[in-house]
């Protein structure tokens, strides 16, 4: 039987999302039923409710999500059984697309959701899902793709962000940027992703790891998850800077956590010769990059973006886990506080003015 559940929704552009019943129906082939026990609140749920991920309003926010599988449907349902712990991802890989057949999973260029919709009790309208899991909610429904079982012992508030940014952000230093051991790094911008990049660098073993943010107290939060240095942009030069922290050199991964033309182009000029920029910052669809094309030659090196960290969720997920129980990853440190579904709003006011790395709504 369809159930009906408390989610929040966003139903107009740029304002405040409201708490409502929304109808989850039965899980179709190969979907799940999952009860949410914990969903971070991330700038992506934020920028659905500003509309500048697309414009299909209402929205069923919420994506960075732990919980257990409550029912499933026939066929295919990846390997899962009903009571299993998941973390949801929104990159359930099809297998058979062109990058797929090359061994490029983490490019899957035909990622599965649920073929089924969520409703809004009140209307019947669709809800179009946050990433396509629509995780506020006390229950969900995805595409069984996008159940990874993780160790039941990890703290679903910390777990749960692994769906999202801290993938994003350890993924871009480790997968994307391929930190290695010794190298110097630059993370500039020290939200959740950013210290998430900077967390995965140290655990890279890199041995200079610089914070760039224009906040001191986001600079001291950086330190603990592994920066070495904190430069203030907004009383220093971070080009000049970075370069006489790596000998005059620049560093050998540049990572943009914040995804505008400006920081870009300080990450660019930020970076040894020959090394490697990494755009994890998501620009707005209206930025525009100019740039000499000259310093594109003389510089060498790589130019990369990184999407959902280039992770591979049934191969990173559950490491970052046995990661952080091992107390090898500070996964605990990305939690500012826990709030409930009626408190989104003001959670995304507190992230707004930089009050917090993480809220999580606890289910």
């Amino acid at each position: 039987m369809p159930q009906e559940v408390r989610g929040v929704v966003s139903r107009e552009k740029g304002k405040p999302v409201t708490v409502e019943t929304i109808v989850v129906p039965d899980p179709g082939p190969g979907e799940a039923v999952v009860k949410v026990q914990a969903c971070g609140v991330c700038h992506t749920d934020l920028h659905y409710r500003e509309g500048n991920i697309e414009d299909a309003y209402p929205f069923l926010l919420g994506h960075e999500a732990a919980g257990v599988v409550e029912a499933l449907g026939e066929g295919d349902v990846q390997g899962l059984e009903v009571g299993d712990y998941v973390i949801l991802n929104w990159r359930a890989v099809c297998g058979v697309c062109r990058a797929c057949r090359k061994g490029k999973h983490h490019l899957c260029f035909d990622t599965h959701n649920a073929a089924q919709s969520m409703t809004l009790k009140e209307t019947g309208e669709e809800l179009k899902p946050a990433l396509g899991i629509g995780a506020f909610a006390e229950k969900t429904l995805v595409h069984s793709g996008q159940c990874t079982k993780v160790n039941p012992e990890i703290d679903p508030a910390q777990a749960g962000l692994i769906g999202c940014g801290i993938m994003a952000g350890t993924g871009a230093a480790i997968n994307t940027g391929e930190v290695k051991r010794g190298e110097t790094v630059a993370v500039i911008g020290c939200g959740g992703v950013g210290d998430a990049a900077i967390a995965g660098a140290a655990l890279a073993g890199a041995t200079t790891i610089i914070a760039v943010d224009t906040e001191d107290r986001k600079l001291e939060w950086a330190k603990g998850f592994g920066a070495t240095h904190g430069v203030n942009a907004k009383n220093e030069d971070p080009v000049e800077r970075i370069r006489e922290l790596t000998d005059g050199f620049g560093a050998d991964v540049v990572i943009d956590a914040v995804g505008i033309p400006a920081t870009w182009k300080q990450a660019f000029e930020a970076r040894d010769l020959a090394g490697r920029l990494v755009l994890v910052g998501v620009p707005a669809p209206d930025m525009k990059l100019e740039a000499d094309f000259q310093p594109f030659f003389s510089h060498g090196g790589s130019l990369r973006a990184s999407w959902y960290g280039d992770c591979l969720p049934s191969r990173d997920f559950p490491m970052l886990v046995d990661l952080a129980l091992q107390g090898r990853f500070p996964l605990d440190k990305f939690v500012t506080e826990r709030i409930s579904l009626d408190d989104v709003e003001q959670a995304f006011e507190k992230m707004h003015h930089g009050d917090v790395l993480r809220s999580v709504v606890i289910l």
